[in-house]
């Protein structure tokens, strides 16, 4: 089955917690704190795999998670690390972030990497707070929370040359004869209802892929037919064959059908008639398709070079190939290669949202909210009166005291923390 959308829920691991702990060994007075580190959570990891040719792994699999890191243990031992979920898609899968329709990834190198939920980092033990002036800290640090994303998931074949034209022109023939690609071929209309990938090998040439695109019908760019489901399969293609019939048994006029097609290709954008065209006229076998061939080409130029073939009798086919060949050579991608800066992706807080936020609900009630405080309530777990002494000293550091005089809180006031309340004191 080929699948090229889906949506996947993907959920990174916590951070382990750190621990509050203390050696207390025979012969060793005055110990010190011996509370080790929390590990990381696992991540959530996108890998391209050549080997790959659909989606329908996702299809069936609507969440990705990874598990947590390990809180820390006594003796200073830090916690293990979560294993990293790694996700295979095939080469050309494009990454998006559902809610804002941002590309996280665009995977088209075999082995490339994409982090899209980073695990949380582990939080520390109370033996990484010791200092000279607090050398039996009580107090620890949670491990950063995990990251939940809603991905869309795009397939996009990199192919590097794409046959277009109406439904039973011939696209599946030629692919078969020209590469080792094996479709299922009848005599009806769109009897491909998936893309077709090949490799074409000759001497003299670099070998290329070629894909045969279902066929596309007049309104495929809204809509109709198969064509919108797999348009986008010929964004990344460098040259297209363009397949005209010149069978008379086709009641269709080749040059209106040669119209129609690029209409759609220029409708769907993506600079689709920017690229190289070869005109090719198939089922040249056929009686009467000589004479539909000469009106066919009279409504171009001289210069405008037909090519025309017989699947049947592998007329010209040598000649299709070197012309395709040929213009591969010349032409550049039409396509930006997304690159993911060292393959890693994080997301954190919104880029823009305010540290600490200061809102007076009533005449002597603030409440604190913000980025800051929402990242430090996450890490702190509040057991003990150091740990919130810890928390309001860090908020205190960021500025909590002056905004809170800015919005007029007076000392005796109330001030409201998530789930803690405190007095402020002036």
């Amino acid at each position: 089955m080929f699948i090229d959308e889906v949506n996947v829920l993907v959920k990174s691991g916590k951070g382990g917690d750190g621990i509050v702990a203390f050696r207390r060994e025979k012969h060793v007075p005055l110990g010190g704190p011996s509370g080790g580190d929390g590990g990381a959570g696992g991540s959530i990891i996108f890998q391209a795999d050549e080997g790959m040719s659909t989606l329908i792994d996702l299809k069936f699999q609507k969440h990705v998670y990874a598990k947590a890191g390990e809180n820390g243990k006594i003796k200073n031992m830090r916690g293990k690390d979560a294993d990293d979920v790694i996700v295979k898609v095939p080469v050309g899968t494009i990454i998006f972030r559902q809610e804002t329709n941002e590309i996280l990834a665009d995977l088209v190198i075999h082995g490339q990497n994409a982090i899209v939920a980073s695990g949380g980092r582990g939080g520390r033990g109370n033996q990484g707070f010791a200092t000279a002036r607090n050398k039996a800290p009580r107090f620890q640090e949670n491990g950063t929370p995990s990251i939940e994303v809603n991905l869309h998931i795009e397939l996009k074949l990199l192919a590097d040359v794409g046959i277009v034209g109406f439904p039973s022109v011939g696209k599946s023939t030629l692919i078969t004869i020209l590469s080792n690609s094996k479709p299922k071929i009848a005599d009806y209309p769109f009897t491909t209802i998936i893309p077709n990938l090949g490799v074409v090998n000759m001497p003299g040439i670099n070998s290329f892929v070629l894909a045969d695109m279902p066929g596309l019908i007049e309104g495929a760019s809204s809509g109709l037919g198969l064509g919108i489901q797999f348009l986008k399969h010929i964004e990344r293609t460098r040259v297209l064959i363009h397949m005209v019939e010149m069978s008379p048994e086709s009641l269709r006029d080749p040059y209106d059908d040669y119209q129609i097609i690029n209409k759609e290709l220029e409708t769907y954008d993506f600079d689709l008639l920017k690229r190289p065209q070869i005109i090719v006229a198939s089922k040249m076998d056929v009686e009467g398709a000589d004479e539909r061939l000469e009106s066919f080409k009279s409504n171009f130029d001289e210069s405008t070079k037909v090519i025309p073939i017989s699947a049947l009798t592998n007329d010209n086919l040598k000649e299709l190939i070197y012309e395709a060949a040929r213009l591969l050579e010349e032409t550049p991608f039409f396509y930006k290669r997304e690159e993911v800066i060292d393959d890693y992706v994080e997301y954190n807080f919104n880029e823009g949202e305010r540290d600490i936020i200061v809102h007076r609900i009533k005449e002597d009630t603030f409440d604190v909210t913000g980025s800051l405080v929402g990242k430090l309530i996450s890490k702190s777990n509040f057991i003990t009166d150091e740990s919130v002494t810890m928390f309001l000293m860090k908020l205190r550091k960021a500025g909590l005291d002056d905004l809170l005089r800015e919005a007029g809180a007076k000392p005796g006031n109330t001030i409201i923390i998530d789930t803690l309340e405190f007095e402020f004191i002036d």
